[in-house]
């Protein structure tokens, strides 16, 4: 039951639990951060019922929730339908009638203090009558559309034109959500000087991420110094993550193998779709896929990389692997709004052969891979603790409601 603290209704696109992945991560402290404070009633997309154990942790941290299940079928379905009726696909993957039946049935019974949306996917619920007039609180995070015009960059034939449609229709809805928000937030200043660039808004604020830096730090390994083995974390199934490890295992690493014949590439994270788990037939490649902690893997690794080439907003993958004081070799796309520089934390590899020199360089000195995990450790510590980053977001809700 509603008690007389602020009554905040949350709605997110996936589940925001456990923060394992990079939405989970920011949506979950978002979840712990507004429930230190509100009343949050919760509701949230997912493909398939959530566990019982996830649900009691979300029971946890809110009043009361609601998970809409959509099928992979009913997702495309809406997606396309959305397609053909001038709107983005993005917006269809993420309909879920349950859900606004939901949202209207809550507003109805409870007096909202404000809405906060996570992802501009789910603004579309903004449309509930019951919910006009309240203050809204959209984190974007990162400007969506942009990653479907980078998407159309690097695609050819009919998949390029889709690929345009949907960033335009995309920063359509972005634009829009602007005008309607008290506040939205994105997670760096360079996202929100691109969002700048084509919507003049002035009610967007950058808020970062943070890390964990007790859970993610470092680890003795009787191994690290000796390891040829270069990691790469994250869900294998996201598009920007396959693209970047195919073209790591493409334009890379058949170099770097020739020239250190014990090199390993590791690759961790859940869900490897198939063009990953192919990867696994190359030599010196190994797919690991999920693994329920992935800190054992960084912690024996000689470097992290991170090979993006398509990559928006805040990699979390970076952070993680900085925290656990581990050398990092980066795409510029991988560092973008981060506050690490190159080379005094990290050593950043655009063109294939920067990558196989910086890789063979490191690979053959343990000295200077610990002296980087060493200042990529100790810059984290000063800038990327969770209450640091998002020291700014108190005024932003206190302008979102007064009186809070």
């Amino acid at each position: 039951m509603p008690t007389n603290r602020p009554q905040i209704l949350f709605l997110v696109h996936r589940t925001p639990y456990p923060p394992n992945r990079g939405h989970r991560i920011r949506s979950c402290r978002l979840l712990e951060y507004l429930a230190a404070r509100a009343d949050v009633h919760l509701g949230f997309i997912c493909e398939e019922p959530p566990l019982e154990e996830t649900l009691h942790a979300l029971r946890q941290r809110c009043t009361e929730l609601a998970a809409a299940v959509i099928s992979p079928w009913q997702r495309w379905l809406r997606g396309a339908w959305r397609l053909l009726t001038g709107r983005a696909i993005t917006e269809g993957l993420f309909d879920a009638p349950a859900l606004r039946t939901t949202i209207q049935r809550w507003a109805e019974q409870i007096h909202f203090d404000a809405v906060v949306v996570f992802c501009s996917s789910m603004a579309q619920y903004l449309d509930a009558p019951a919910l006009a007039g309240i203050p809204i609180l959209v984190d974007m995070v990162d400007v969506d559309s942009e990653k479907w015009f980078d998407y159309a960059q690097q695609t050819h034939g009919p998949l390029r034109w889709l690929y345009r449609l949907e960033g335009k229709r995309l920063r359509t809805l972005e634009s829009s959500i602007a005008s309607r928000a008290k506040a939205v937030l994105l997670v760096s200043q360079p996202e929100v000087d691109l969002f700048h660039a084509f919507c003049a808004a002035r009610n967007v604020y950058p808020l970062g991420n943070g890390v964990d830096l007790e859970y993610f730090s470092p680890v003795p390994s009787s191994t690290a110094d000796t390891s040829q083995r270069c990691v790469f974390v994250g869900a294998l199934d996201y598009r920007a993550n396959v693209d970047g490890a195919r073209w790591f295992c493409r334009e890379v690493w058949p170099e770097v193998l020739r020239r250190c014949p014990q090199a390993r590439f590791v690759l961790v994270g859940a869900r490897p779709v198939a063009a990953v788990r192919r990867l696994a037939r190359l030599p010196g490649v190994d797919v690991v896929g999920e693994v329920p902690d992935v800190r054992p893997y960084l912690a024996d690794a000689a470097l992290s990389v991170a090979p993006l080439r398509v990559a928006r907003g805040i990699q979390n993958k970076v952070l993680e692997a900085a925290a656990m004081g581990k050398a990092i070799v980066a795409s510029p796309q991988s560092l973008a709004g981060l506050d690490l520089s190159s080379p005094e934390h990290v050593r950043e590899a655009d063109a294939p052969q920067r990558w196989v020199e910086t890789l063979i360089q490191l690979l053959a000195d343990p000295a200077t891979r610990k002296a980087l995990g060493v200042a990529a450790r100790r810059r984290v510590e000063q800038c990327y603790p969770w209450h640091v980053q998002w020291r700014p977001l108190d005024k932003v809700l206190e302008f979102v409601y007064p009186g809070r």
